[in-house]
């Protein structure tokens, strides 16, 4: 047999760390739903051209999949998709006949990125989304709305504080075309690097882009700027730099951090750093950070769309954000943050005497199971105390015996012992479902 070879960016969870991951995806599924969000789920390929038009650094990331038979009607190149926006726009043009206006979409699903893995960037990973898209016109009040919902679902998560960043395209791209910037996505998609690369290196690479010094400063002063507030405007103003389209981004970010302030205070901070690299995005964008731990990049990110689902007679604009849930996790559970307080789902072992008390045993476990108990048999019959380091080894709390006097049921961690009857018999409710065990997050928090 052929010696088996892990593939780098695909992670794959050992049990333990798989119940954290599906315990996050439970809350911020039921966070989604709370919200009015309904799910959709869409195939896992596009068209490579349709893929491929959403930017430069998007080129890079498809993962091409085959070409189908010559002659075919679907005779296409096709890519894995690299985020849930792009498949989600080709669905709503679709299905835009079925679909009731404003059209409120979750999708939890896996997504596919050529890039070189890293710490936290993986080639095959799990995308939360939620996005509000319109027939015609967005109101911008739905650009308030979803970083609500991504921090409603974040303080019910077991993660430190965050931060999530906003800003709006407009502001960059009316700054640079007040400095005479010609090649405005260009210089968007430098800047985005910046906290991936610093400062020194984000000027080297706009002065080599053919800006003057000077103009490379007032990019970067830009940038620097962030409040939790509306007075990021006036220190924007006090750069000297003047463009209707600036004016039209000052004022909406503006309405935005007023808004979000009125429902989460200090929420929101305008970054006017924020830039996101893909082409698609037309308007307010958002990053989202662990506090004390910028390093590690965003966890959360999104923003609005114009033109993205557009059939030539009809526009439709939408706006999204998208929780990195594989990104988050594979974070907290490395850094030692988060752990489950058992490796299986089971909450009790039924022990076995001997091979004969099996077919018993499968009986009772029948009946636990009937009133939602998770429960397992042992694998073989053995001494007590082997079976119970079975369990312990797999933090199992409660093994189910027989003895003389009918079954009981024990308590591996107190030692106690108690008759019990498989059709009133329950764990406690904490026990009955594996949990997540937090580490240094609460001083985490207080830290930051």
């Amino acid at each position: 047999m052929s010696k088996v070879t892990p593939l780098s960016g695909f992670p794959e969870f050992l049990p333990s760390d798989r119940i954290v991951e599906l315990q996050f995806l439970d809350t911020i599924r039921e966070t989604f739903e709370l919200h009015g969000f309904a799910s959709i789920e869409t195939r896992a390929v596009e068209p490579v051209e349709r893929l491929s038009n959403q930017g430069e650094d998007a080129d890079k990331e498809i993962y091409g999949v085959r070409r189908l038979a010559a002659g075919s009607d679907e005779d296409a190149a096709l890519g894995l998709h690299f985020d849930l926006t792009v498949p989600f726009a080709r669905y709503v043009l679709e299905n835009s006949g079925k679909l009731t206006f404003p059209f409120r979409r979750y999708q939890i699903q896996k997504v596919w990125r050529g890039e070189r893995p890293q710490e936290g960037r993986y080639r095959e990973f799990t995308q939360a989304d939620i996005d509000i898209i319109d027939s015609g016109e967005l109101p911008f009040h739905y650009e308030v709305e979803l970083p609500l919902v991504i921090a409603d679902a974040f303080r019910k998560l077991p993660i430190p504080a965050f931060r999530i960043q906003v800003n709006t395209r407009q502001i960059p791209e009316g700054f640079y075309r007040g400095l005479g910037i010609e090649d405005i996505t260009g210089a968007l998609r430098i800047v985005d690097k910046l906290d991936k690369i610093g400062p020194d290196k984000v000027t080297d690479l706009l002065t080599a882009a053919g800006l003057s010094a000077e103009t490379a400063k007032q990019v970067l002063r830009l940038a620097e700027i962030s409040s939790t507030d509306a007075s990021f405007a006036d220190q924007v103003r006090a750069l000297g730099v003047q463009h209707e389209i600036l004016d039209e981004g000052l004022e909406r970010l503006s309405q935005i951090m007023t808004a979000a302030n009125e429902h989460a205070p200090g929420l929101l901070v305008a970054d006017l750093k924020i830039a996101r690299g893909l082409d698609y995005y037309t308007g307010t964008v958002y990053e989202t950070q662990l506090i004390g731990d910028e390093g590690y990049g965003s966890i959360c990110s999104g923003g609005r769309y114009d033109s993205l689902a557009s059939d030539g007679k009809t526009t439709y604009p939408g706006v999204g954000i998208s929780i990195g849930v594989s990104r988050l996790v594979h974070r907290l559970i490395s850094k030692g943050l988060l752990k489950a307080s058992r490796s299986t789902p089971s909450a009790v072992v039924i022990a076995l005497n001997s091979e004969d008390d099996r077919a018993d045993a499968m009986r009772t476990a029948i009946q636990l199971r009937s009133r939602g108990i998770p429960v397992e048999v042992a694998p073989a019959a053995a001494k007590f105390g082997k079976q119970i380091r079975f369990a312990d080894r797999r933090g199992i709390p409660f093994i189910w015996f027989s003895t003389e006097n009918g079954p009981e049921v024990k308590d591996i961690r107190s030692g106690e012992q108690v008759p019990a009857d498989a059709g009133t018999w329950a764990p406690p409710v904490e026990d009955l479902r594996p949990s997540i065990e937090t580490h240094s997050i609460e001083s985490h928090r207080e830290n930051s």
